[in-house]
């Protein structure tokens, strides 16, 4: 059984996030291009459904975007109806990429140390 580590989305990815009309658009890109697959490993529809367990009343969808090492992430039914509707705090979806970064992934320890992910020591 290997052994893991959590550490925060921001270690190896950066992002951006938006709205367009109910759906938030988080951009996922890897600070690394080698660091690519295992953004993909970490950011799954059913991670994403946990981090935002609540918020989100929709589909989640990721699509993988390898020609720039990145990951489009799509919430539908995440904003109250919209932007221009909702009553929360956050109606264009732009805390919600500060979120992710911050929530933790789970990563082989092993596999973070022959990546230099960094934060990760022997």
């Amino acid at each position: 059984m290997t052994e893991k580590i959590s550490i925060p989305l921001s270690s190896i990815a950066h992002g951006r996030s938006g709205d367009k009309g109910d759906m938030v658009n988080i951009g996922l890109i890897a600070h690394r291009k080698e660091w690519f697959p295992l953004l993909q490993e970490c950011v799954t529809a059913k991670w994403l459904e946990q981090v935002f367990e609540g918020m989100v009343v929709g589909e989640i969808e990721v699509h993988p975007v390898p020609g720039i090492g990145a990951l489009n992430c799509v919430l539908n039914g995440a904003l109250q109806g919209g932007g221009t509707v909702a009553l929360r705090k956050d109606a264009q979806g732009k805390m919600m990429g500060q979120v992710i970064l911050q929530a933790e992934v789970e990563i082989d320890i092993d596999e973070a140390k022959e990546l230099a992910i960094p934060g990760v020591t022997d």
